[in-house]
């Protein structure tokens, strides 16, 4: 193989010139070429330097595409990876298409935000990316509002809105491993992007790969008079509108209760303390080995507080100590809530997203029931969940003559409908996912861990004058409303091609074209696939959820009333089942739910998932 000098003028490093690969090699050239971060260049030249194709061929072959979350992906070198390059390769794509879509673009400009992770191998880390993100759009003289620290995700769609900003950008990874980095897009109203403009994003920035003569100037993002700081606006203005959903102060203040509150290596210390200030409460004892920001996230297994007691030891154990009888876990980038309570018996109950989903419900609507004006309708009323979620919700609106409304999973979906309710004079009292995703009010149009820990602490500290815990009025709710039994879990796979093939032999169970009929003993009897848009409890067996062609979901609803789904997950290369049991008003037998419940999805593992002889890796507990 020829030797010859690849790269720029300041590399000038001796290696060989082609792969064999007219593709790889174009895409070698380009990275080459275009990347300035000098440990991501290295990585890309020492696998050049030895031959390692197949690894070349998966970072630099493929690129980002927009997923349930965004752009999301291992932070390394490589168009597949999340970068200095590829953040600015997105962020020219997303300037041109903002271009495109706002004549006023230049006036009101765009949000930036980031929260604490990094990766010294690759130099890359959500502060500096966040700051190539900005200079991008500084370099072509659109003014930015770049937080000059770590935020919850949520300040960036809340100051989208309150600034009148046209978008807003936030370089996260949320809650998946150390490795990972993303960059999610919120449009003008708040929420998360969805089709078209994601894959118009996409096209543009598939037209505007080479970077910018500017893009590159880190500097501007410090000097540039274009770049405003929003930080200390925005945290006191959501500070008074979290007030707004505060409605015993008096009985926050003077509660005897005590919280701990872990931030799991993240964001959300200082918001949290905030949060509960402005609600009236002393402030929750923080887990001192998790209150600061560690992108290692050295204390836990993974950084995911919905995976349970087994990853909040430590707060657990500090509860305990003292005498707190609450612990609340926010995820890294503080919109996911977790809540564990002391039970009498001594041990903890950690609620699921389900459970504190029946909770917040029921709270948000009892609040607003006794603080309605005589002008207000219940049936304005509105709240909403994702279509994998419990059904609890509409449980309570069935009783109580408010509005339900299912949507796709992901909060995209679920705020861009709000936005729409909103617009058209509804009221929205509460939203949820039940990957412990909450939104509470509508000051955020998204999940919000730091509100969620607030109101939760609010309805404890009521719940706790009236001798109740938040475990005994979960029943209260289920033996107003129906018990609703639900499980959710996954399977690791990492390989796509197994993913397809377990989601078509659903598509052709028996024979081509048939979905199947039983599983196991349980008779099916209606089928949903979201990924293709069938629906046999349609007339015209066409879905009323819209189509999503870029992950696997299908819904199988079965004739003892239990709903089943099973989805890839946008994020992390899973495949996940969500099973409910939803009981009747006034039916108690909540051991018969659950052991039907549990045979159930043994069957639905054994007969449509088939673990064993598809290679899938049980959730680890």
């Amino acid at each position: 193989m020829e030797d010859c000098v690849v790269g720029d003028e300041n590399s000038n490093l001796l290696i060989p010139c082609s792969t064999g690969d007219p593709q790889l090699d174009t895409a070698v050239w380009q990275w080459l070429s275009w990347d300035k971060n000098p440990k991501t260049r290295a990585q890309i030249e020492n696998l050049l330097r030895n031959g390692m194709n197949k690894e070349l061929r998966d970072r630099l072959c493929r690129r980002l595409t927009f997923g349930t979350a965004g752009l999301r992906s291992a932070m390394g070198a490589g168009f597949s990876c999340i970068n200095d390059l590829t953040v600015i390769q997105s962020t020219q794509g997303m300037c041109r298409y903002l271009e495109r879509c706002f004549v006023d673009l230049n006036q009101r400009g765009l949000v930036v935000g980031y929260d604490t992770r990094s990766q010294a191998t690759s130099n890359c880390c959500s502060k500096r990316l966040s700051k190539l993100a900005a200079t991008v759009f500084l370099s072509k003289g659109i003014p930015v509002y770049l937080f000059s620290r770590y935020v919850p995700t949520p300040f960036v769609p809340y100051a989208v809105q309150k600034l009148k900003a046209v978008a807003g950008i936030m370089i996260t990874a949320s809650h998946n491993r150390k490795e990972d980095n993303g960059y999610k897009v919120y449009w003008e109203n708040g929420a998360q992007i969805i089709s078209p403009h994601d894959k118009e994003i996409l096209k543009c920035i598939e037209e505007n790969v080479e970077p910018w003569s500017g893009s590159w100037n880190e500097n501007l993002a410090d000097t540039s008079p274009l770049k405003r700081d929003p930080l200390e606006e925005i945290c006191k203005s959501y500070m008074e509108d979290l007030k707004k959903i505060c409605y015993y102060r008096e009985l926050n203040m003077k509660t005897t209760l005590k919280f701990v509150h872990t931030s799991f290596h993240g964001v959300g210390h200082d918001y949290v303390q905030s949060a509960f200030k402005a609600f009236g409460f002393n402030a929750p004892i923080p887990v001192p080995e998790q209150m600061h920001p560690d992108p290692n996230f050295s204390t836990v297994t993974c950084p995911n507080p919905e995976e349970g007691e087994s990853v909040l030891e430590l707060s657990l154990r500090l509860a305990e100590k003292e005498g707190a009888r609450v612990v609340l876990a926010t995820d890294p980038d503080a919109d996911r809530l977790a809540v564990a309570e002391l039970q009498e018996n001594g041990r903890w109950k950690v609620f699921t997203g389900n459970e504190l989903a029946a909770l917040f419900g029921w709270w948000m609507f009892a609040c607003w029931k006794k603080n309605r004006t005589k002008e207000a309708k219940v049936k304005n009323i509105y709240m909403l969940a994702t279509t994998v979620s419990s059904k609890v919700l509409k449980a309570i609106a069935v009783e109580e003559g408010f509005q339900f409304e299912e949507t796709l999973p992901g909060f995209k979906w679920i705020g861009n409908r709000v936005k729409e309710l909103l617009d058209n004079g509804k009221d929205v009292l509460f939203a949820f996912e039940e990957s412990i995703g909450f939104m509470c009010g509508t000051s955020v149009i998204d999940k919000d861990g730091v509100s969620a820990a607030v109101v939760i602490a609010e309805m404890a500290s009521y719940l706790e004058k009236k001798n109740l815990t938040l475990a005994q009025q979960l029943v209260n709710i289920y033996e107003m409303y129906g018990y609703h039994i639900s499980k959710t879990s996954y399977f690791m796979c990492y390989d796509p091609a197994t993913i397809r093939r377990i989601f078509e032999r659903l598509r052709n169970f028996s024979c081509p074209k048939e979905y199947p009929q039983f599983c196991g003993r349980y008779g099916v009897l209606h089928i949903r696939d979201s990924t293709t848009g069938y629906d046999n409890s349609q007339l015209n067996k066409k879905s009323v959820l819209p189509v999503s062609k870029s992950s696997q979901m299908i819904t199988f609803t079965f004739q003892n009333g239990c709903v089943a789904t099973l989805r890839t997950s946008g994020t992390e290369p899973k495949i996940k089942y969500y099973a409910e049991m939803c009981g009747t008003h006034g039916q108690s037998d909540k051991t018969f739910l659950e052991e039907e419940l549990k045979q159930l999805i043994e069957a639905l593992i054994e007969n449509f998932l088939q673990p064993s002889k598809n290679g899938l890796i049980w959730r680890s507990t």
